[in-house]
């Protein structure tokens, strides 16, 4: 049984499946590609990933996050829907854990490789292994620094961990991709396009011959990807990174068929690169002019989401107001102060 899909968004985007695949189905969108959705326990509630055959098996994209609903659906997928054949490779096009959390348990029940980016890699071990990647008290001392008040950090007090939980464990090793990187799958030709700024270094996967772009979370066609900063990098600019990164996408063909990690697949790809860019741009031009007055980041996000933000969003909101800020102080557009408590505080230059 599958769900109708809502309408498109925008006029130039358009969505040439009507339905979504069931759990422990899939549905082809290519020779050889198969289109999987899996559930979330979010608000964002699937995440697609994508089956590639693959010289008599099978290359996976992505993982899921780690839950064991997620593995009862691969054992069904792998005995029905696969075949039983064997999985040779798995790629992962970033290290958040709703990619990468199955990978080392899909990578010990089938024997198959791991390819990913070594930042992504890297990135991973270090939000396994190192414990102030994942600390409360150093999470919560940042967002208090941007001016979170004691009642809203409360609600985030029981966020430590989450990363750990949501994946099997680290894969010993790994093949290394790097963009440019050009693999043979099912005698089809995939171009690596890596981008910045959702994670350290996003790979996305390109055939030519078929029209189409694995595309991750680095272009999603019904809500923008998470562009964030946080405690252990506190000056980071990532939109910078991420609206360069969207560059390398504009020479792809107009009718290139992009498949997102969430949402449907879709066509129109260049007003999806100009709407996300724009969007930002609209980001920017709002808290230049919020900060027309002295104003921390837990300040602006009223006027940059307007709805209630539970405490999964809010912690995610914190963290893309702070990036928003950190550009515009860069780019000269803001001057960040600090006030009596040394809590940052922004204002229009």
């Amino acid at each position: 049984m599958s769900t109708r899909m809502p309408s498109p968004a925008h006029e130039a985007i358009a969505y040439p499946y009507e339905t979504w695949p069931a759990p422990a189905t899939s549905t082809a969108v290519a020779s050889g590609v198969h289109w999987l959705r899996m559930p979330l326990p979010f608000v964002l509630n699937h995440i697609n990933l994508w089956l590639l055959e693959d010289a008599g098996g099978w290359s996976i994209v992505d993982s899921g996050l780690c839950t064991p609903q997620i593995r009862d659906l691969w054992l069904a997928l792998h005995a029905g829907v696969m075949g039983g054949r064997p999985v040779r490779r798995l790629i992962i096009t970033h290290y958040h854990p709703d990619h990468f959390g199955q990978a080392a348990w899909l990578m010990e029940q089938f024997g198959c490789e791991l390819w990913m980016t070594g930042p992504e890699y890297r990135m991973a071990a270090r939000a396994i292994t190192d414990d102030d990647y994942d600390d409360d008290a150093m999470r919560l001392a940042f967002f208090q620094r941007h001016g979170l008040q004691e009642d809203r950090l409360q609600v985030l007090r029981s966020w430590g961990g989450s990363y750990r939980r949501g994946v099997a464990g680290l894969p010993a090793g790994f093949m290394p991709l790097h963009d440019g990187t050009r693999l043979t799958i099912g005698g089809h030709e995939w171009q690596v396009i890596t981008g910045q700024g959702h994670s350290p270094d996003h790979a996305t996967l390109y055939c030519a011959a078929l029209g189409l772009l694995i595309a991750g979370d680095q272009v999603l066609p019904g809500i923008t990807p998470h562009v964030g900063v946080w405690h252990f990098e506190p000056d980071a600019d990532p939109i910078r990174l991420y609206l360069a990164s969207l560059e390398r996408f504009t020479g792809l063909p107009p009718d290139t068929l992009v498949l997102p990690a969430h949402g449907a697949p879709f066509t129109g790809l260049h007003p999806r690169l100009a709407a996300l860019a724009g969007h930002h741009a609209q980001r920017f031009d709002l808290l230049v002019h919020s900060c027309s007055q002295s104003r921390s980041a837990a300040d602006v996000l009223a006027p940059l989401f307007r709805r209630r933000l539970s405490a999964h969003q809010l912690y995610f909101a914190m963290s893309e107001a702070i990036a928003h800020l950190n550009h515009l102080h860069f780019d000269g557009r803001l001057v960040r102060t600090h006030d009596a408590d040394d809590r940052y505080r922004y204002q229009r230059a």
